[in-house]
């Protein structure tokens, strides 16, 4: 099977496809990546009304809403305006970025099922301004304690298919996306939880405007859904929601009520843990390896310190292992340090090329030293030495490639995934607190399963681990899987002045990366750094790429090695947030209903997009 046809069946899968290709978009409506000018209104200016939030509107003289705005006091920045909108009205009122993000992720839970919810984990990134420090809220999923290497293998020690493995319990990790609201409020926030779940509750009770992603997502998943999600995604008819419906979930907003008054506890110790538990375990194949209730009650999140890079005048700054992708975007920005990339045009063939390189180059290091730093020894100083990455770099050259068979690093193609997604969202407040926050229940839809009566998806989030057991990321008791979720921070003398990240697999980390390449090395304003035509790939080779790319380009470098899809896809979903001395600009990655959000106090918050 071709990697072009793998591709293209993934997609398939996941329902990636069908959506406004971002490049696309800009064409259609006139403008070009790259066109934005301080106190312009480009021919892309858009601005998504939200209905659905009370006390919230984008015609309020204090918030200014488009797919990049400016604004003083508070930015926000989503895939989805409903939750943007949730979250401005927190800030509004005198809540910080922290309360903010965390009123946002349990609205998403309603709008946004397909994506993250309490069925899921996550990673917050927070800089804390009182304090001028950084942590990371680290509530991955973890596998059951009775998990074993071979899980998901079948009876012939051959690997599940995908589309099976992420049914079965054993996929389904022990959530921590509530545990993680919860110690994030409590740590840095400034608001009660019935304030900030409030919101949630009554959009999931009275009903939300279902947009045209969501319904793609139903369509897309039903085959996947048991009765409880069927049910969840169906009008009071039968008919699966579509787009411009409005949707209810009464059962999420029972659940929330529970949580409202109880806290965590009655999701890892309660009634709800007790329904989850019950149906991951009636979706094992072996139920001794599944998530039974004794894991969720001893489930905790941890406070990790950030990983941190030098490059160029700046830091770059993330959450480190077991997610891969801050690591890595920082490996791949530090080889194009050493390998000058800045000295070459932008959109040029040996951009491009140097770009791949890196990748590749980097990837291969994740593939063979990274997993759970809990279980495994992983040399990370090391790695992002300027020593060894001078020494990597050295391996890159222009006219040809570092893969001439195989994989990179000796690596096995049977590890390449091209599945997964996430929804990642930015927050700024007027006092300086700044949340990255990436959140997953890993595929759309997780693993199709909800837990009858709770209204919330089951993540499928353990196949993540290699499925064939033997390297640094196979499963293991209690271990969490790798991730390439991407939260990150750029400071400028320990501060923040920029946040991105994405959802999208392991395309995260590409996407992720080229959004601060672009801002900080080709000077490109938020939006233009998030649309510009961007590429993706892997140790094993082969480049997907946005819309844009030169034709140029892909001719030179493929006489130099590279290897190009045939068309073009849409890679990733960029959320960012540029954090001035005296205004914030947030961007919101057109491919998707996104928007950025800013509260200006005062009134008269500028929009130029």
């Amino acid at each position: 099977m071709s990697r072009e046809h793998e591709r293209r069946e993934a997609e398939q899968r996941s329902g990636t496809d069908a959506g406004l290709d971002r490049r696309r978009f800009l064409a259609l409506t006139g403008a070009t990546a790259g066109a934005l000018t301080v106190g312009t209104q480009p021919a892309t200016a858009t601005t998504k009304k939200v209905t659905d939030v009370a006390g919230f509107s984008c015609d309020h003289p204090h918030f200014t809403c488009g797919r990049e705005v400016t604004a003083a006091d508070g930015m926000v920045s989503t895939v989805d305006p409903i939750a943007g909108g949730v979250a401005a009205r927190v800030l509004r009122e005198g809540g910080n970025a922290i309360d903010a993000a965390i009123a946002l992720q349990y609205t998403l839970n309603v709008t946004q099922p397909h994506g993250s919810g309490i069925g899921g984990g996550g990673f917050m990134v927070v800089y804390d301004a009182e304090s001028d420090t950084v942590e990371a809220v680290n509530s991955r999923e973890r596998a059951s304690q009775g998990a074993t290497p071979e899980m998901f293998l079948d009876d012939d020690g051959n690997e599940l298919p995908f589309g099976e493995a992420i049914q079965t319990g054993e996929a389904m990790g022990v959530p921590g996306t509530l545990k993680g609201l919860e110690t994030a409020r409590e740590r840095y926030g400034s608001c009660s939880r019935q304030r900030l779940i409030e919101p949630a509750i009554k959009l999931a009770r009275d009903g939300f405007t279902v947009d045209w992603f969501l319904a793609e997502q139903i369509a897309a998943n039903t085959e996947k859904f048991n009765e409880a999600a069927l049910e969840t995604f169906s009008d009071e008819s039968g008919a699966l929601y579509t787009a411009g419906d409005t949707m209810t979930n009464p059962d999420l907003a029972e659940t929330f009520e529970r949580i409202k008054r109880d806290g965590a506890e009655a999701f890892y110790e309660g009634p709800i843990g007790e329904d989850l538990a019950a149906e991951i375990q009636r979706h094992a194949r072996e139920p001794e390896h599944a998530v039974d209730e004794a894991d969720l009650a001893q489930y905790d999140v941890t406070i990790d310190d950030p990983v941190r890079a030098e490059w160029y005048d700046v830091e770059l700054v993330g959450q480190p292992l077991p997610s891969s992708g801050p690591t890595i975007v920082s490996m791949i920005l530090k080889l194009l340090e050493f390998l000058e990339i800045d000295t070459y045009e932008r959109r040029s063939p040996e951009m491009y090329h140097l770009l791949a390189e890196a990748i590749i180059v980097a990837w291969g290091d994740r593939m063979e030293h990274m997993g759970d730093p809990e279980f495994v020894d992983v040399p990370i100083d090391s790695l992002l030495s300027d020593a060894y990455l001078q020494g990597r770099a050295d391996l890159i050259e222009l006219g040809q490639s570092v893969l001439t068979e195989g994989c990179f690093g000796g690596g096995e193609p049977n590890r390449i995934s091209t599945d997964g997604q996430t929804t990642h969202f930015s927050v700024v407040d007027r006092w300086g607190n700044a949340v990255s926050y990436t959140s997953t229940i890993e595929q759309f839809m997780g693993s199709g399963k909800m837990v009858p009566g709770r209204g919330f998806m089951i993540n499928n989030e353990l196949t993540d681990f290699d499925r064939t057991p033997g390297g640094p990321n196979e499963p293991e008791p209690w271990k969490r899987p790798m991730s390439s979720m991407s939260p990150m921070m750029v400071l400028r003398d320990g501060v923040p002045e920029f946040t991105a990240g994405s959802p999208g697999g392991w395309r995260i980390i590409t996407s992720t990366m080229q959004a601060i390449l672009f801002r900080y090395v080709y000077g490109l304003e938020p939006l233009a750094a998030i649309t510009e035509p961007s590429i993706y790939t892997h140790y094993c080779g082969g480049i997907s790429w946005d819309a844009g790319v030169p034709e140029e380009a892909r001719q030179t470098t493929a006489e130099w090695g590279q290897e190009w899809d045939a068309t073009p896809s849409s890679l990733g979903n960029v959320q960012v947030i540029d954090i001035g001395t005296d205004a914030l600009t947030g961007a919101a990655d057109p491919n998707r209903d996104g928007q950025a959000v800013g509260l200006e106090r005062a009134g008269g918050g500028q929009r130029r997009t």
